[in-house]
């Protein structure tokens, strides 16, 4: 069951034999937007280098070049949603991770720029109640679909992906000009 509390924020209540667990999003704030912003560019930029093969310093322009460019009023930039995760721990609410995405209403989609959750929360389901909980509060406000990009070598982030129903629709490629191959 998903509602929607008063501050905004989307929450879950799932029951499950072994346990329960609560995994909600709240939009993001100024502190949390600076804590989202502190992991994503230093880890866009070494997926950028090891992907697209720029050194490191290129990678990281890059990295922050399109942050500015995505984001430029920050955590609320227009048509963007930056969202943080959250779930109960020991009667403590704890950001476990973050979800950006873009909406597309005419589409009824969604663009799923960036979903991270905390080392220390990988490999426990998190991941997977997130998406769910995600797709749970996309359908009630009339969306159909979500779309996304996974990096080539990130196979724990395709496992989740292809675990809660994602298929492949297509594969990446680039070249850096002026290299050539087979002459």
């Amino acid at each position: 069951m998903t509602t929607k509390a008063r501050d905004g924020s989307f929450v879950s209540y799932r029951n499950n034999i072994e346990k329960e667990r609560m995994i909600s999003f709240k939009p993001m704030e100024g502190s949390d937007y600076q804590e989202f912003l502190s992991y994503f560019v230093a880890d866009y930029a070494a997926e950028i280098e090891a992907n697209y093969r720029l050194c490191a310093q290129a990678a990281l322009l890059q990295a922050q070049t399109e942050i500015e460019t995505s984001l430029p009023q920050g955590e609320k930039s227009p048509g963007q949603v930056l969202l943080c995760i959250q779930t109960e721990i020991n009667g403590k609410t704890v950001t476990i991770g973050y979800l950006w995405y873009k909406p597309d209403r005419a589409l009824k989609s969604i663009y799923i720029c960036d979903f991270y959750l905390h080392p220390d929360y990988r490999n426990q389901g998190f991941g997977r109640e997130a998406l769910k909980e995600l797709e749970r509060m996309l359908l009630d406000e009339g969306y159909n679909q979500i779309k996304l990009r996974v990096a080539a070598e990130n196979h724990r982030a395709k496992h989740v992906y292809e675990g809660c129903g994602f298929n492949v629709t297509g594969i990446n490629m680039n070249k850096i000009l002026g290299e050539t191959f087979g002459e």
